[in-house]
């Protein structure tokens, strides 16, 4: 098992990496305090679906919890919310992350307990299909079934209803070429409808592999002690490896992309998107981070300025910017809610605000958008939650925690010159999706 130390910011201790033969690492990370993070992040998510299983790693997440040989549906969550745990899960486009937030206990016992249970889900899932649910005909309304196949059913049609969800989704879907980023990541109820038990399972097996997963432990413990349990509890036997894939970033489009669709709302709903930087160019993804708070990042940002506060006639209700990193390039997004009569006047000032942020910036503004990012930075060390989501994110979605101790220095080195660049570079209207959901009249 090779081991390796990693200077990581806010922490007291360097922290300590081990790789295991079969490629499994363990993450220990110190923190002083009564609490402590479990989570283990699989490198897998929509990246690796296709258009037939598009949504089966966020259906597979919702599995993980029904059972074992050794603890059935139920039992997981019982035991541990019962010491005061927090359990929780979550799927995106390139990892899946389970995760349990408790009080050590005494003599640690909770802590123990729930390195146990969270290596008996991630290593022995059972996912029967009386917890699952048969297949069915999604266009059979008398089936009224409530196992979890229905539930995930049920939640992506609460969310394909939502306005900034129809929006989002036709934004990302035309961003992209080839790349499987394009797809939903929640798939869809014809798919989640039909999905059989030995596909998931088959899913399970193909990308739950050592080599793709990193359990991260953070809290106030015995590095020897903690290791040696989590070795335990990880026993893959002769699990083999995952297929390796390569995707790279994707094309932005060639030119502009402009998509209307309509909807049953009284506002109109507009995004524009463009293709970033991969997550591991941390100075690029950190200076479209600081465009999007320049942009659009709270009262004081440009956008909220110059076409809400200061605009003479009331043509946005909110406006806003983000940028998303990922392993293959970030997603960087203008959104807004608008009135419809003023449609083309909308997408023009909004057009005009992002050519203006490519030759104009002042000191007051990189300054503004550094201290945010740094504060920012410093609050992914205040729990145990937080540093262990940002390992993980560092270690699953980068691949390499170093970024961590560089994201400082690298952000206060970002010069104006640096920022106009990465904005010309990424946000060129002639590479940018338009997407507007406006209200239909009938």
């Amino acid at each position: 098992m090779k081991k390796s130390l990693i200077k990581y910011p806010f922490v007291t201790r360097e922290v300590e990496i081990y790789e295991r033969d079969n490629g499994h690492k363990i993450v220990l990370a110190h923190k002083e305090g009564g609490m402590v993070n479990i989570s283990s992040w699989v490198k897998t998510g929509s990246i690796n679906e296709n258009d037939k299983n598009n949504g089966i790693s966020h259906f597979l997440e919702h599995l993980m919890f029904k059972g074992t040989h050794k603890h059935k549906a139920g039992e997981f969550d019982k035991i541990l919310e019962a010491r005061g745990a927090i359990v929780n899960a979550a799927t995106w486009k390139d990892y899946t992350f389970y995760y349990v937030t408790l009080p050590k206990g005494e003599n640690n016992e909770n802590f123990y307990k729930a390195i146990e249970l969270h290596a008996d889900m991630m290593i022995d899932p059972v996912i029967p299909d009386y917890e699952m649910g048969a297949p069915f005909d999604i266009n059979d309304k008398t089936v009224t079934d409530k196992r979890e196949r229905h539930v995930v059913i049920e939640e992506i049609r609460m969310r394909k209803d939502q306005p900034w969800t129809k929006v989002y989704n036709a934004t990302n879907h035309a961003m992209y070429t080839s790349h499987p980023y394009k797809r939903d990541v929640i798939g869809t109820p014809e798919i989640i409808s039909q999905v059989s038990q030995e596909e998931v399972m088959n899913y399970y097996r193909t990308f739950y592999s050592p080599e793709n997963v990193t359990t991260i432990v953070v809290g106030d413990f015995d590095s020897e002690d903690i290791l040696n349990r989590v070795v335990e509890g990880f026993s893959w036997g002769d699990r083999p490896h995952s297929p390796e894939k390569d995707f790279g970033p994707d094309s932005p489009v060639k030119e502009t992309v402009y998509i209307e669709n309509k909807a049953n709302i009284n506002s109109s709903f507009m995004m524009f998107g463009f293709l970033g930087a991969m997550a591991k160019d941390l100075k690029n993804i950190i200076a479209l981070e600081m465009l999007a708070v320049i942009l659009g990042e709270g009262a004081s940002s440009r956008l909220y300025n110059n076409l809400i506060e200061n605009q003479p006639e009331h043509i946005f209700n909110m406006i806003d910017a983000e940028n998303y990193s990922f392993r293959d390039g970030s997603n960087f997004f203008v959104q807004a809610n608008f009135n419809p009569e003023y449609k083309e006047k909308a997408i023009e000032l909004v057009k005009e605000e992002i050519k203006k942020v490519q030759n104009e910036i002042t000191e007051r503004e990189i300054n503004k958008a550094k201290k945010k990012l740094k504060s920012r930075f410093a609050c992914e060390a205040e729990t145990v939650s937080d540093i262990g989501e940002a390992i993980g994110y560092y270690m699953t979605v980068c691949d390499d925690l170093n970024l961590a101790e560089e994201y400082l220095p690298i952000c206060e080195s970002i010069t104006i010159e640096d920022l106009k660049d990465a904005a010309k570079k990424y946000l060129d209207l002639n590479h940018a999706v338009i997407s507007i959901l406006s209200p239909d009249n009938k």
